[in-house]
């Protein structure tokens, strides 16, 4: 069973970010979103500096003035922190329709069937939503939403600066319990005030404790909130990232390559794979495309793109690479290329019927779903179209 690739990605003080785009002078200064201090207003979210002086979300706004003077107050603008927040989903359902939205800043991401180490995709995606929104963002980089959650809490919580964090803190497969283990327990999910308070005064102190204490010690505390404690404080979290199949309404995938491509061969190739891979995620979701797009960075980072519709949907390796093929070559003019990447749209569930002979449709389809097979027990590279191959094997 291959290893999952989960990012947890919060936008840093979201609420402050938006608004230091519409108000430039408030870049750096201590500031605070959120109600009047004459009345019961609090803080929605408050600036890096305004947190140096100790002001913290959901913390009544005449105290956060009291503790920081010199504070500049804020009233939200929620229709255009909902509008960006839209322009940031769209950036993720552009990297994998795998989404799970937490809040308006924050969601879980599952990029297992993408080919580059998840630490790498993280960074391109912290990079892309800086480089096209302006927003700093943090990440979490983990096998299980539990321990990439807790590593962007922690992340984050080691930036002691006046600026946004942008952390990224990956926690490799099999370093789960190590990563737990010395955290304070507070850090556990399902650990608040009062779960705490009784946790230290049966001698618990860090993560690794409550890992390493019997099960029964926990359930007969706290029935079955003390079995999931016991789980979770090993790292064991199986849960998959919920996400809507209708509510995906593209799947593509594209990559950076280390230093600009010139050689066409090679662009094919990679064009072939990333195509590939594509096809396969839709059958995966069970999903056929009617439109095609392909993407290409040029090395002024000028970025064209190109997408034709289908006489029908598919989830066709070999019909989803010619439609990108044809499009790359309408559009290349041999410059070197930084970034290539293929993708579908219009998507809707797929109907495949059978015929009472074999056609050769079918029969391609039966060596996809046998590919697919292959694919889902030993990984995503165990098996690739000749296409595919050659030099993007070895380069």
């Amino acid at each position: 069973m291959s290893v999952r690739k989960i990012l947890h990605l919060d936008l840093d003080a979201f609420f402050c970010a938006v608004e230091e785009l519409r108000d430039p002078s408030l870049v750096g200064k201590p500031f605070a979103v959120g109600g009047s201090p004459d009345g019961r207003g609090v803080v929605s979210s408050c600036s890096y500096a305004a947190r140096m002086y100790g002001v913290h979300s959901a913390m009544p706004m005449a105290q956060a003035v009291r503790i920081c003077p010199e504070l500049l107050m804020v009233h939200g603008q929620h229709s255009e922190y909902a509008a960006m927040s839209r322009q940031v989903r769209a950036v993720f359902d552009d990297l994998t329709p795998l989404v799970e939205p937490i809040s308006i800043d924050e969601a879980f991401l599952d990029v297992s069937d993408l080919p580059e180490p998840a630490e790498k995709i993280a960074r391109s995606l912290q990079a892309r939503i800086d480089r096209e929104l302006h927003l700093p963002s943090s990440l979490g980089v983990a096998t299980n939403k539990l321990v990439a959650k807790i590593a962007n809490n922690i992340g984050k919580a080691r930036h002691r600066k006046p600026t946004p964090p942008r952390a990224i803190l990956v926690v490799p497969p099999g370093q789960e319990q190590a990563f737990l283990d010395p955290l304070p327990i507070k850090e556990l999910w399902g650990v608040g005030p009062k779960t705490e308070e009784k946790l230290k005064r049966m001698g618990f102190q860090t993560i690794g404790d409550i890992a390493r204490a019997e099960e029964k010690v926990l359930t007969t505390q706290f029935g079955k909130h003390g079995r999931d404690l016991w789980r979770r404080a090993q790292g064991r979290d199986t849960r998959a990232v919920e996400y809507a199949h209708a509510s995906a309404k593209s799947i593509s995938q594209e990559t950076t390559f280390p230093k600009d491509i010139a050689d066409g061969d090679y662009l094919r190739q990679t064009l072939a794979s990333l195509a590939e891979n594509v096809a396969y995620r839709l059958r995966q979701q069970g999903l056929c495309a009617s439109t095609v797009r392909i993407k290409v960075r040029w090395s002024d980072f000028s970025t064209p793109t190109r997408q034709l519709t289908l006489s029908q949907p598919t989830d066709a390796d070999g019909v989803i690479t010619q439609a990108a093929c044809t499009l790359f070559e309408a559009l290349w003019d041999g410059r070197p290329v930084r970034l290539l990447g293929v993708g579908t749209s219009n998507l809707t569930p797929c109907m495949h019927q059978m015929s009472l002979w074999e056609t050769p449709s079918e029969k391609e389809r039966r060596l996809l779903a046998a590919m697919d097979e292959l694919r889902e027990r030993y990984g995503e590279k165990v098996v690739r179209k000749g296409r595919s191959l050659g030099k993007s094997e070895n380069r």
